[in-house]
C-alpha cells in the first residue's frame, strides 16, 4: 500500500513506520488497561469485563505486554537512525525555555527530522519499556523466581508503566493541540510544507533542496497580502 503524496505536501512516514506506529499504541493501551483491571480494586469489575473476565484479563495482559515490547522493538530499529544524539540536539537543548514558551515561529535551521525533544521522549520509553519487559519476566513465572524478586518486579513494572502513561500524554498533546498538522503524518503519512519548514526545516531542507526561510518568509508574504485584499475589497 503505497502512500499518496498531494500537491503541497511531503511524504513523512511510510506505510511501514505507520504500522509500527499504530501497533506499538494499540498494544500499550491494550497492556495498560489490562494491567489496571488487574492492580486497581476499583477498576477491576469494569475493565475486566472487557477481556472476558478476570481470568482471561490476567491471561492476555501479559501477551498483550509481550507483543507491545515486540512491536517496539521493531520501531527502535526502524527509527534508529533519525533517533541519533547530535550537536544539533545540544544546541536545541539550549533553547528549551523558547520552545516551550513558543517564544519562535520557526524552529531553528538545524532542526533535522525529530528534535531534541522527540529523541529524549523516544529514548525515555525505550529505557521504561525495558525495565517494563525485564520486570514482567519474574511476574510471569513467580514460582520461578522468590517473593522478593517478584515483590520488586511488581514496583519497577508499575513505575515503568507510569512513566510511558505519562509520556503517552505528553505524546498525545504534542501531536494534535500542540503542532496542528502532525496527526496527518501518522494517519496519511504526510505532512504540508508550511508544517515541515515550520517544524523541521533541515529535514525540509534536506527532502526539497529549497530554503525554509526563504519560503517561510514568501508564504507569510503572501498571508499578509491576501489579508490585505480583503481588507481593500470590504471597503470599497
Amino acid at each position: 500500500m503505497s502512500t499518496v503524496v498531494h500537491d503541497g505536501e511531503l511524504l513523512r512516514h511510510p506505510t511501514y513506520t505507520r504500522l509500527l506506529h499504530w501497533g506499538v499504541a494499540i498494544f500499550f493501551l491494550l497492556s495498560l488497561v489490562s494491567g489496571f483491571a488487574i492492580y486497581s480494586p476499583w477498576l477491576f469489575h469494569p475493565l475486566t469485563a472487557l477481556f472476558g473476565g478476570g481470568p482471561m484479563t490476567r491471561l492476555l495482559h501479559p501477551w498483550f505486554s509481550l507483543a507491545f515490547v515486540v512491536v517496539f522493538a521493531l520501531q527502535i530499529l526502524n527509527w534508529f537512525g533519525p533517533m541519533t544524539w547530535t550537536a544539533a540536539d545540544r544546541r536545541w537543548m539550549g533553547r528549551l525555555r523558547e520552545y516551550v514558551s513558543n517564544a519562535d515561529a520557526v524552529e531553528p535551521e538545524y532542526v533535522d527530522f525529530f528534535n531534541a525533544g522527540q529523541k529524549i521522549y523516544f529514548w525515555a520509553i525505550v529505557a521504561s519499556a525495558l525495565v517494563f519487559f525485564v520486570s514482567g519476566i519474574p511476574m510471569w513465572f513467580p514460582r520461578s523466581f522468590g517473593r522478593t524478586i517478584v515483590s520488586i518486579g511488581y514496583v519497577l513494572h508499575d513505575v515503568a508503566a507510569l512513566v510511558m502513561l505519562v509520556g503517552f500524554i505528553v505524546h498525545i498533546y504534542e501531536g494534535t493541540a500542540a503542532q496542528p498538522g502532525t496527526f496527518q503524518s501518522m494517519t496519511r503519512g504526510t505532512v504540508d510544507k508550511r508544517w515541515a519548514w515550520t517544524h523541521h526545516p533541515a529535514w525540509y531542507r534536506r527532502v526539497t533542496g529549497g530554503d525554509p526561510r526563504a519560503d517561510y518568509e514568501q508564504a507569510l508574504r503572501r498571508v499578509v497580502s491576501n489579508r490585505a485584499n480583503r481588507a481593500d475589497r470590504a471597503d470599497a
